[in-house]
């Protein structure tokens, strides 16, 4: 039984901070060990796959997206995934009307926090800056930059559109590749 939607979960990976967006809580109860199996609905999709045990009787999952599809076809393909790493945390954040009408976009990515030394941080990026775009993609929650952010994209400059101080400011980062990958 699905109990939540759009939760984020923090995670620590080889010393790197992110969050994982947009988690369903589940009433399942998850056991050690269950991290990897499929949460499915009454017809047998896969919705979800488990992730984490957020409490007595209650699982967290990470939901069947772009984002994880692209994940899975490329461990079928290479046995591993190499991700592109920026370092920041993030969350949704919804523009003022002023901002809407001047960027043309009502969502944005919120930076909460920039990783010192991180690609991000090279970049010019500053916590509080507000994500419009990436790769001249429109940005508006945590998947629609990290589907950006795979094997294609290490190395490779990465323009940004933020809205800081009211104003739009272009930056480029270069992310790196994730560490802890493969």
């Amino acid at each position: 039984m699905v109990s939540g939607l759009g939760r984020a979960i923090p995670v620590w990976s080889s010393g790197n901070r992110r969050v994982i967006e947009d988690v369903i809580q589940t009433d399942a109860a998850l056991n050690a060990g269950s991290s990897g199996g499929a949460l499915a609905d009454t017809h047998g999709r896969i919705v979800g796959i488990n992730t984490a045990v957020a409490g007595a009787g209650l699982g967290l999952a990470v939901p069947i997206n772009t984002t994880t599809r692209r994940i899975i076809s490329a461990l079928l393909k290479d046995g591993r995934v190499r991700r592109a790493y920026l370092g920041v945390v993030s969350t949704p954040f919804r523009l003022n009307a002023s901002a809407v009408i001047r960027t043309g976009q009502r969502d944005g990515l919120r930076v909460v926090e920039v990783l010192a030394g991180s690609p991000a941080d090279r970049g010019g990026l500053r916590a509080g800056d507000v994500i419009l775009t990436a790769g001249s993609r429109p940005v508006s929650n945590a998947e629609s930059l990290q589907k950006l952010l795979f094997a294609d994209a290490i190395g490779q400059p990465l323009p940004i559109r933020v809205l800081r101080d009211g104003q739009e400011v272009d930056i480029v980062a270069v992310p790196e590749e994730m560490a802890g990958n493969g």
